[in-house]
């Protein structure tokens, strides 16, 4: 299936997939999710463009492992949830999640990927897609209002601005009566991080350029976005078990997130309380 007139935002879809789908292949995968395999199966496109290194598969696997967690914990004390991806682009996680049949579960994105989303991906009986910009705050209007709501976004933030970022979170927490938030976070981003980032994924062909949040230090900051927001968790990827099977250069940057926290900020899992 040719993707070729995907928009360069809409490519970025394509990355967080592939790494999934890489990590499957592997004889002790981190997060072992097999229609991510199949999925990229059936998409006629260069994945090495997209610039999934080893430690880029390894943290993309690992905080989907975390998140996955997350989403869990919530539908298990809330089995009449409804759960919305944002940015939900080719993820499979509801199906690795397998929620009872009494939770919701949205997909939210850009027309064109939820158009490819559904050729592509399983059908489900409690799966419903929301094709629409999540610059537009009619976002949600198609979606329930009056039950726990668990809005995940797993690589979506780094891609967009940070006004952007701030509408949507104040979105949330103004339709949804309660629930939590939570997504992948890398720090403070410099421009120089930016640059070093292009460089390492191999340069203005990866969707690594259509990186644009400059990101926050303090967890805590999102808080002043939207007044309803409350931080849950703050978790490192770089500090789970887990990363004792990253690539060599990795694994070395998590033993010395114990002592440097501005690694570990530079993978971490955000969860925050509405």
């Amino acid at each position: 299936m040719d993707v070729g007139d995907l928009s360069p935002v809409e490519q970025t879809a394509l990355l967080t997939e592939y790494a999934r789908a890489v990590d499957a292949r592997l004889p002790e995968p981190l997060l072992g999710d097999p229609l991510a395999e199949r999925t990229v199966a059936q998409l006629d496109f260069d994945f090495t463009t997209l610039g999934v290194t080893p430690s880029v598969r390894s943290l993309v696997a690992l905080r989907a492992k975390m998140l996955d967690e997350k989403i869990a914990t919530f539908v298990a004390a809330h089995p009449d949830a409804v759960v919305v991806d944002i940015g939900a682009g080719l993820n499979s996680v509801l199906f690795r999640i397998a929620p009872p049949p009494t939770v919701d579960w949205y997909s939210v994105d850009l027309p064109a990927v939820i158009a490819l989303r559904e050729k592509v991906l399983p059908t489900h009986d409690r799966s419903r897609s929301v094709a629409a910009s999540l610059t537009e705050p009619q976002w949600t209007n198609s979606i329930p209002a009056d039950r726990p709501t668990l809005v995940l976004a797993d690589g979506l933030f780094a891609f967009l601005t940070e006004p952007v970022v701030i509408a949507i979170l104040r979105r949330i927490t103004e339709h949804f009566g309660s629930g939590v938030v939570v997504f992948n976070d890398y720090g403070p981003v410099s421009r120089l991080n930016r640059i070093m980032g292009k460089l390492a994924t191999r340069g203005a062909n990866s969707p690594h350029s259509q990186w644009d949040f400059p990101g926050f230090k303090d967890a805590h900051h999102p808080e002043s976005w939207a007044p309803r927001l409350r931080l849950l968790a703050e978790a490192s990827v770089m500090q789970r078990p887990e990363a004792a099977a990253f690539p060599p250069a990795l694994r070395l940057a998590g033993r010395l997130s114990r002592w440097v926290p501005a690694i570990a900020r530079k993978a971490r899992v955000l969860q925050y309380g509405f």
